[in-house]
């Protein structure tokens, strides 16, 4: 008896390339990866905080990866935040906190790449991830762990050959 198999687009590149540098495969695959949006509108909702604790005036700004603001708001003498993203938005996109003019600190980032995670603290560690995964080729899963791994200190008994063990942007203040 025989079997016939058959591939789709995205698995016969990654086939096709994998005599390929490992690297060319990863970039002919990634580009053929399904576009993420938020299906709906959504409210994402979080805390913003620096080295010294909680920041309770300033602006929270979400935009997309090539930098155009969908919205924005003003702390109100809290350091909670709930901003909505708009339906059909495409991932990722960045919250970003930046001081009151006049004020000093920290422009600060969280890189949201899930349309069903809705909590996004913003502090110095998310955006050290930020930007340490931005610099490793980009806002995917794959780099987004491999940053909170090198960035935030992970206990060596939370660890699996696979990454994390449980959900590591909560444990480890990473990027969620």
């Amino acid at each position: 008896m025989r079997a016939i198999v058959y591939l789709s687009g995205p698995i016969l590149a990654g086939i096709l390339l994998a005599g390929c540098g490992q690297e060319q495969a990863q970039t002919a695959i990634a580009a053929n990866a399904p576009l993420k949006t938020f299906p709906r509108a959504t409210t994402l909702r979080g805390t913003v905080s620096d080295n010294t604790g909680p920041v309770k005036a300033g602006t929270v700004t979400l935009s997309t990866e090539a930098g155009k603001v969908l919205t924005s708001l003003e702390l109100q003498d809290s350091q909670r935040y709930e901003i909505e993203a708009p339906a059909g938005t495409p991932l990722p996109v960045l919250l970003t906190y930046a001081p009151p003019p006049g004020k000093s600190g920290d422009t600060m980032t969280s890189v949201v790449i899930y349309p069903e995670i809705s909590k996004y603290d913003i502090n110095p560690t998310t955006t050290a991830i930020a930007k340490s995964a931005k610099a490793m080729g980009g806002y995917n899963h794959n780099n987004l762990v491999r940053a909170a791994e090198n960035t935030a200190h992970v206990p060596d008994a939370n660890k699996t050959t696979a990454g994390f063990r449980g959900d590591p942007t909560t444990q480890y203040g990473g990027w969620h």
